[in-house]
């Protein structure tokens, strides 16, 4: 087993083709395909099921790509440490972020770090939070900026260690002719609001945990009209007057054409900082560092 043979696995499971695979890795499709053929024999199991319209993973090989990155990334980690020792940061920096973070200027922060490491490739990806901790968990991330609940927990994200960066808590948002938008209707009370339509993340995420929490604590019910993953959307819609929302008041700068009105004991969110303790490489820990001593951190 080589690790290339691994790379070409996991470029596979990711691109969904032995083609767009094979070009990922600036290598011929007929070499590629030949290693994972060779791959297969030697562990005696299919890893990819092939047709004529797609190419996707079988249960063996479902089973076999958590290892196969867990040992890409091993291999990466350890060559960092070694050029670590000479004083040398490089290798592979992957960050997760929600796109509503506020407490860093993720741009700015990649910026610095960039001119401070040039070796280290850098690469950021959107998601929401609950799937940012998944990636960092298993080592698809080496770090995520989450916006969560203060009931979150690291125990609950198998044991990651997190720091919060900000704490914030959240305000109604509403179109601009809503009775809720005339000048001195707030701080308004839960219960005021409890009976609007609501816009919202989709059920269950962390970005909507704070908003149910909070009627829950109150005893009180909200109905979801509209559901969406994407904060353009959501205050679109909102602008649009098909329901009122509730986010944190520092994201108000971006929500041009909304009004912003205070609530009573309105719902907590913290954005915190991620990452897996026990995989953590020499750029994840400079970037720690980065994160703390920066005037990108706001």
């Amino acid at each position: 087993m080589e690790l290339q043979q691994l790379r070409y696995v996991v470029a596979v499971a990711e691109t969904g083709g032995f083609t767009r695979a094979a070009e990922r890795c600036l290598v011929v499709q007929s070499a590629l395909s030949h290693q994972i053929a060779k791959l297969e024999k030697e562990l005696g199991a299919r890893l990819f099921e092939r047709n004529s319209r797609r190419v996707r993973l079988t249960a063996a090989g479902e089973a076999f790509l958590p290892a196969a990155r867990q040992a890409l990334a091993a291999t990466e980690r350890a060559q960092a440490e070694v050029a670590a020792v000479t004083g040398e940061v490089r290798g592979t920096l992957s960050i997760g972020a929600i796109a509503t973070i506020t407490a860093v200027d993720v741009p700015s922060l990649m910026r610095s770090y960039h001119d401070r490491y040039p070796q280290v490739t850098m690469k950021l990806i959107h998601g929401n939070s609950d799937t940012l901790v998944r990636h960092v968990r298993d080592g698809r991330l080496d770090l995520g900026l989450l916006g969560v609940p203060p009931s979150f927990r690291a125990d609950t994200a198998a044991g990651l260690d997190t720091r919060t960066l900000a704490v914030d808590r959240h305000v109604a948002f509403v179109a601009p002719d809503h009775p809720l938008a005339a000048p001195g209707a707030g701080p308004v009370p839960l219960e005021r609001i409890a009976g609007e339509p609501f816009v919202d993340f989709p059920a269950g995420l962390a970005a909507r945990a704070q908003a149910e929490e909070a009627f829950a604590a109150a005893g009180l019910r909200r109905t979801v009209e509209f559901e969406a993953n994407d904060l353009t959307f959501i205050a679109g819609l909102v602008r649009c007057g098909l329901g009122i929302t509730l986010l944190p008041s520092r994201l108000a700068p971006r929500l041009h054409g909304l009004a912003a009105v205070e609530l009573q004991d309105g719902p907590v969110r913290e954005e915190r900082l991620a990452w897996n303790g026990q995989r953590r490489s020499p750029a994840a820990a400079a970037f720690l560092s980065a994160i703390t001593t920066t005037d990108a951190v706001t």
